[in-house]
């Protein structure tokens, strides 16, 4: 009889399967910063949109519409001819209250991306102590200038 000596290879492992791989790929791409950044960017963007939205409705346009001879944009439209039943509107009111949604929302974000830009606005940097080599040189360049001025001849006023 031979005596073999017992395999010390190790067990097989086995292949994670394809649900286990993508599970941990999704949790990786869900762990990353900028992911979970941009999901509270979102979530924060919808509830000033809510914001924007019940501003414009609520607080502008009705003041608005009394200024145009008490309009009320949200029923502003043109009923497109023919016997359809219900009618075919273009509904421009709530395309106007849309759009000063938007404008509004565009406003608010441009003023507080400037002054996150003006908080973090960093110094203008320090101008850069000179070299030994050109504190050199500019000596060298002082003196050069100073002995090739033009000498006045005898008698003749400096200027």
């Amino acid at each position: 009889m031979d005596n073999v000596a017992p395999s010390s290879a190790p067990p097989e492992k086995r292949e994670p399967s394809a649900v286990t791989r993508w599970a941990q790929g999704f949790r990786a791409f869900i762990m990353r910063g900028n992911v979970v950044d941009l999901a509270v960017g979102v979530m924060i963007g919808a509830a000033f949109g809510k914001i924007v939205t019940s501003f414009v409705n609520d607080i502008i346009t009705p003041p608005l519409g009394l200024a145009l001879g008490r309009v009320k944009f949200s029923e502003l439209k043109w009923q497109l001819p023919g016997t359809a039943d219900p009618p075919v509107t273009i509904n421009y009111g709530a395309f106007l209250q849309n759009l000063i949604d938007f404008v509004l929302v565009a406003l608010a974000l441009f003023l507080v991306i400037s002054l996150v830009n003006r908080l973090h606005r960093k110094p203008p940097p320090k101008p850069a102590e000179m070299t030994v080599d050109q504190k050199l040189l500019t000596e060298i360049r002082d003196q050069l200038k100073t002995l090739n001025r033009p000498t006045s001849p005898p008698g003749a006023a400096p200027s």
